[in-house]
């Protein structure tokens, strides 16, 4: 019986679960335990990482590789910049002035025109004719008006003899009168006639660009033709109209007033590329209230055809020129803590941090107000990882330009020096072996 109550098989099952639970309980410990001895090793070997890697800035570190630039006095403009839109000078829509038959279209689409040059013929012989008419009207008025005025002198004669009565000679005076009125109307309807028959050879009234042709050979046109027969615009000279803040209105008038000659460059899209270059010529008299703008208007020669109407285009408008100061790259201007800055190159090639207070800029160059003089040098690629007292190496702006060549120059450097450090052992080599044989001799 007590053999029966020893054997594990016959145990309560009560006293089975509790054991299981003190297994599982000491599983969850020890899992617990590696767990932490786990994430203590991963935060020991993160501080031992990191630790050259925050020493990296340090004075001690591997010097960091610079393209340096010099500090230098130069000239730099107060520029202006806007959007404006390409507007020509002269848009000119060819009408007829009379009626008629389109005889002769003298142009081809997108040609070059000069004032004068023909475009169109109108079917003349109508206009020929009324101008035929009017002359023998004029000329039967001309004959009755000659022999009214023969009449009129021989009565005023025989007037100062008492031979005809004075009604008679008064009557013939108001008869020479009508006359001449009758001629003056004819001579009108002459002109009328002439201008009528010019109008049939239509010309162009400026110098410009063709456009596309409205309306073809043989169709009847009238003056009231909205769409005309062509459209001329002037290119050559072109102009740009743009918007500036109310606020700016003040020095562009200032400068106007003074007989300054403000030069204008208009740019593409992006503003990288420069179209065409300009004057400003004026703005509009009134300030836009809704938007608190104002208008200019710049004339461009345009004589490169870069500039078409309706084009939209970037415009710098130089106000004004700083000359004679300090200048530098703006790749070399940092801002952080201490404001702005930039890492001044040191003699012993290291480097430090200079605050500085900067004036305009102009494209890729700044104007210096304090902190720098000319003939400092400034880091202006490779100031990512600096700090101050940083060592660095100096490389040239065309290394920085291209790694790749920079890399492959000194990796031929590099191996130039293993194959001449190797040329030493393979000399004492050569001599042990003439050695041993020499000996073996």
């Amino acid at each position: 019986m007590d053999q029966q109550i020893k054997d594990p098989t016959l145990i309560p099952s009560g006293d089975a679960s509790k054991q299981t639970g003190r297994k599982s309980r000491g599983r969850t410990v020890l899992t617990t335990l590696i767990v932490l001895l786990l994430l203590g090793g991963i935060v020991w070997w993160t501080r031992h990482q990191s630790a050259p890697q925050q020493a990296a800035g340090g004075r001690n570190s591997v010097p960091m590789s610079i393209v340096p630039e010099t500090v230098a006095k130069g000239d730099i403009g107060v520029s202006l910049n806007a959007l404006g839109t390409v507007s020509s000078l002269a848009t000119v829509t060819i009408r007829s002035q009379i009626s008629g038959y389109l005889m002769k279209v003298d142009f081809k689409e997108g040609d070059e025109v000069k004032r004068g040059d023909l475009i169109a013929e109108i079917d003349s012989r109508p206009y020929e004719a009324t101008l035929a008419q009017a002359k023998g009207q004029l000329a039967r008025d001309e004959a009755q008006l000659k022999g009214a005025q023969v009449d009129l002198t021989r009565y005023q004669g025989l007037a100062a003899q008492n031979a005809v009565p004075h009604q008679q000679l008064d009557t013939q005076i108001a008869l020479v009168a009508q006359y001449q009125g009758t001629v003056e109307a004819d001579r009108a309807s002459v002109r009328s006639a002439e201008v009528n028959l010019a109008y049939c050879r239509i010309v162009s009234p400026i110098n410009g660009r063709v456009g596309l042709r409205q309306v073809d050979l043989g169709n009847y046109v009238t003056p009231g033709d909205t769409s005309g027969i062509v459209v001329i615009t002037q290119l050559e000279p072109i102009s740009v109209l743009f918007t500036l803040p109310e606020d700016n209105l003040q020095a562009v008038a200032k400068r106007l007033r003074e007989g300054a000659v403000l030069p204008t460059a208009a740019y593409d899209r992006s503003g990288a590329n420069k179209l065409a270059e300009g004057t400003l010529q004026t703005f509009d008299s009134q300030i836009d209230p809704t938007t608190g703008t104002i208008k200019l208007r710049a004339k461009f020669e345009n004589d490169k055809r870069t500039l078409y109407p309706n084009q939209f285009v970037n415009v710098r408008l130089l106000l004004d020129t700083h000359k004679d100061v300090t200048t530098m790259s703006t790749a070399g201007v940092q801002r952080g803590v201490p404001g702005t800055f930039v890492y001044l190159v040191n003699a012993d090639s290291t480097v430090s941090v200079k605050p500085v207070k900067l004036g305009v800029t102009e494209g890729d160059r700044v104007e210096v107000l304090s902190g720098l003089s000319p003939g400092d040098r400034v880091v202006i690629d490779g100031a990512d990882k600096l700090r101050e007292g940083a060592k660095v190496i100096v490389r040239s702006p065309a290394d920085a330009a291209n790694p790749a060549a920079a890399a492959n120059g000194n990796a031929k450097r590099n191996t130039k020096g293993d194959a001449k450090g190797a040329d030493p052992d393979k000399a004492g080599g050569g001599k042990r072996e003439r050695s041993e044989d020499g000996h073996k001799q």
